[in-house]
């Protein structure tokens, strides 16, 4: 199978603060710090496929101002191909707010800007072996690439995040769905006791795919199919910035699957990927390249 990964999704510029703790209802607290950087959940994931030495094509769309100039650079300079990303003359780029305390826990408030112009005309995944998508872009955009991946016989990944109702339309095109916790009680409606595989089990023949991807915080991962449950075990760090390490876990789930790896040992692999982004401040700015990785696995 062609191991080129197209990422259909999302492009925005990330400010994050920096706070002791995060504010409550109606409260105004102080930041202790402010960074600008490159984010979205489609660019975060392609970037941390390349880094990985993963072939990806980002699809999505910026704004013609500063902001999408900046994203288009960042991710380009991270190896990913943004030939794919489009600019819109009437649309702002795309914005998240992050507030990040100092346990590392975060609050993420997002303007979706041009990413919500991605229609499904500027999907092009032609070429690609595994398409990647998710759900800060439109439900037409998704359904396009899902499709378009079926049709290639290509893989497709679907992160449903941030959490809405699953199209009916991407019935049975789904090869390998990825949620954490909230996002798998939102997708069935019901909480889920996820140290139990009988649990999972049920979750995943319930949701109707082949492959169900489950991370857990600091307790890792799982990988659920109708075989069984894998569990990959989490790595105790301490925790800078969370905001990215989602993200980190998907980019590198497929960079692995992409080259051929099991989905048990893609997972384990990713599971690393995810807790290392945590242990450093940003998004991209944290995802590690394969060398920096073992470094770090065997400091």
């Amino acid at each position: 199978m062609n191991a080129r990964i197209v990422v259909v999704g999302s492009l925005n510029l990330d400010r994050t603060y920096s706070l002791g703790r995060l504010p409550r209802e109606g409260e105004s607290l102080h930041a202790t710090g402010h960074a600008v950087a490159s984010g979205g959940k489609g660019a975060n994931q392609a970037v941390a496929a390349s880094r990985l030495g993963a072939d990806v094509r980002l699809v999505g769309a910026v704004g013609a101002d500063a902001a999408g100039t900046l994203l288009l650079d960042a991710v380009a300079e991270s190896g990913v191909d943004v030939t794919g990303v489009h600019r819109r003359a009437g649309d702002a780029t795309g914005e998240a707010v992050i507030f990040v305390d100092d346990e590392g826990q975060n609050l993420i408030v997002i303007s979706p800007g041009a990413n919500a112009t991605v229609t499904a005309d500027d999907v092009v995944s032609h070429g690609a072996g595994w398409v990647l998508s998710g759900f800060e872009i439109p439900d037409e955009a998704v359904i396009a690439a899902a499709h378009q991946a079926l049709a290639a016989h290509a893989r497709f990944v679907l992160n449903p995040s941030p959490y809405r109702r699953i199209p009916d339309a991407l019935a049975h095109s789904i090869d390998v769905m990825v949620v954490n916790e909230h996002e798998l009680i939102d997708a069935l409606g019901t909480s889920v006791d996820s140290s139990s595989d009988t649990a999972l089990l049920q979750a995943r023949a319930r949701l109707d795919v082949p492959a169900l991807v489950v991370t857990l915080g600091a307790d890792g991962a799982a990988a659920v199919t109708a075989s069984g449950v894998f569990r990959a075990p989490g790595r105790v760090v301490t925790a800078v910035d969370t905001s990215g390490a989602g993200d980190a876990f998907t980019g590198a789930l497929v960079a692995r699957l992409a080259s051929g790896d099991a989905l048990e040992s893609a997972t384990l692999f990713a599971t690393q990927v995810g807790a290392h982004a945590a242990t450093r401040p940003g998004t991209q700015s944290s995802y590690p390249t394969s060398d920096e990785l073992d470094r770090w696995l065997q400091g």
